[in-house]
């Protein structure tokens, strides 16, 4: 006789007696615990303070899944569910940066310093970002922040924050044209392309300027700026290339020769240098363009500055006044965080990428010994090698920071990125090179005993 499953009589509160002999057919994803009975697990409750429940429910749900497939039992479906809570309430994962890019785009480019970091969480809840406490009146917005650009770049008569270089040029080009004076002359080899097919020239003309190109992709003299300037130029544009470098027979002309000509000179630097740096004597800095005579520079706060997202805006007073009151700056004004992280990052310590840029590659070296020394013991296949660093972010193109690396299989690739933390290195010749120039000493120790759990190895 086939096995059938009892089922209460219409209108009674009773089952059919099953017949001797017969087994009851039950489907065990009756057992599964129901989703409001695992939400009231302490541990479960406790990480919807932490996480929410949107995302506590989520991973509720994937392990009443797993059970219902038979991949576990349903008394394991509060650990099941523990077991796929993610670490934080975003999707984005913090990252050990080993390949020798200081500053990584892909990796969200400068770490913040720890007295950054502090101000972020300061500024989290209700500060006093445009109020007086003293007063108990409205203030100047971002007072600190701005204070501390002005006395990092004293050349700047004034200065202003948005939300990224970008933004600045869009401000500039669309403030500082007029009607009857909308051409920004540029010279051709600075039209240039950075990642993510980002085109400066398509940025420019967005605004409703014009542009007015000038010599060629590799010479361009000054009687070219001088042909191309008149009564319609709005203002001189000087890009620094970013990610290249243009060698040969080139000429290019410097920002004194182009403040002689009349029309205000706009720089963009780019890479947010502030002053000179003795590694770096090819890159523009703020300070001394302002010196020379540019009338605006405008540079990223989340390169070699090493602080976050920021458009800097620094230059004579009258030209920063009328971005400042132009309606766009509304639109591309920076938020509490970005502020309190650009003042710690002026005022305070030295950044992490300013530590790393001047790292002694001796250090790093002995660093690497001692990190290859301890995988060693642990019998991995890990060797100490000579490297070369960069500075990355559009920043000192050509330039290589003498480093040292660990080298390791190539397969360890993917656990590290999987990891917690997620480590990052870069492939050359068959094998994965973490490279310590843009890793902070301070993670050394995490470093290594992540290399030992990709492995399956506990460190000692």
């Amino acid at each position: 006789m086939p096995a059938y499953t009892a089922r209460p009589l219409p209108g009674e509160g009773r089952c059919i007696p099953l017949p001797p002999g017969i087994v009851r057919d039950v489907d065990s994803r009756r057992y599964v615990p129901r989703t409001d009975l695992l939400l009231a697990d302490p541990r479960l409750a406790e990480a919807e303070r932490r996480l929410g429940r949107a995302l506590v429910k989520a991973a509720v749900g994937r392990a009443q899944q797993r059970a219902r497939d038979g991949q576990i039992a349903p008394e394991e479906v509060a650990d099941a569910a523990v077991a796929e809570l993610p670490a934080r309430a975003t999707a984005l994962t913090p990252v050990l940066n080993a390949t020798g890019v200081l500053v990584h785009t892909n990796l969200g480019r400068a770490p913040l310093s720890a007295a950054a970091v502090d101000a972020v969480v300061a500024a989290a809840g209700h500060c006093d970002v445009e109020f007086d406490l003293a007063s108990g009146a409205r203030a100047r917005r971002g007072a600190g922040a701005l204070d501390a650009l002005a006395r990092a770049v004293p050349a700047a008569e004034a200065v202003a924050v948005v939300n990224n270089n970008a933004a600045a040029l869009v401000l500039a080009a669309t403030a500082l044209s007029r009607p009857d004076a909308d051409e920004i002359v540029i010279s051709r080899g600075e039209l240039i392309e950075i990642g993510d097919r980002f085109r400066l020239p398509d940025l420019l003309v967005s605004t409703g300027a014009r542009l007015r190109e000038v010599g060629t992709t590799n010479r361009t003299t000054l009687a070219d700026y001088a042909e191309a300037t008149g009564p319609r130029t709005a203002f001189i544009l000087k890009v620094h290339p970013s990610n290249f470098r243009v060698e040969g027979f080139t000429a290019a002309v410097a920002v004194p020769g182009l403040a002689g000509l009349g029309p205000p000179v706009v720089f963009d630097i780019g890479s947010g240098l502030l002053v000179p740096h003795p590694l770096l004597p090819g890159e523009p800095d703020a300070a001394t363009a302002l010196q020379d005579g540019a009338a605006l520079v405008t540079a990223s706060g989340d390169k070699l500055l090493g602080g976050p997202q920021a458009g800097l805006l620094l230059g004579r007073s009258g030209l920063v006044r009328t971005l400042r009151r132009h309606p766009l700056a509304r639109a591309l004004r920076v938020d509490k965080l970005t502020l309190a992280a650009l003042e710690a990052t002026l005022a305070g310590p030295v950044p992490p990428v300013a530590v790393a840029l001047a790292a002694d590659p001796a250090s790093v070296l002995e660093r690497a010994e001692r990190a290859v020394a301890r995988l060693a013991s642990a019998g991995l296949d890990a060797r100490v090698v000579a490297a070369k660093a960069a500075v990355g972010g559009g920043g000192a193109p050509g330039v290589e920071l003498d480093s040292a690396a660990v080298s390791l299989p190539e397969s360890l690739a993917m656990p590290l990125r999987r990891g917690e933390p997620a480590v990052v290195g870069r492939l050359e010749q068959g094998r994965l090179l973490l490279d310590l120039r843009s890793v902070s000493p301070d993670d050394d120790a995490r470093l290594v005993t992540a290399i030992l759990a990709a492995t399956g190895r506990a460190a000692s």
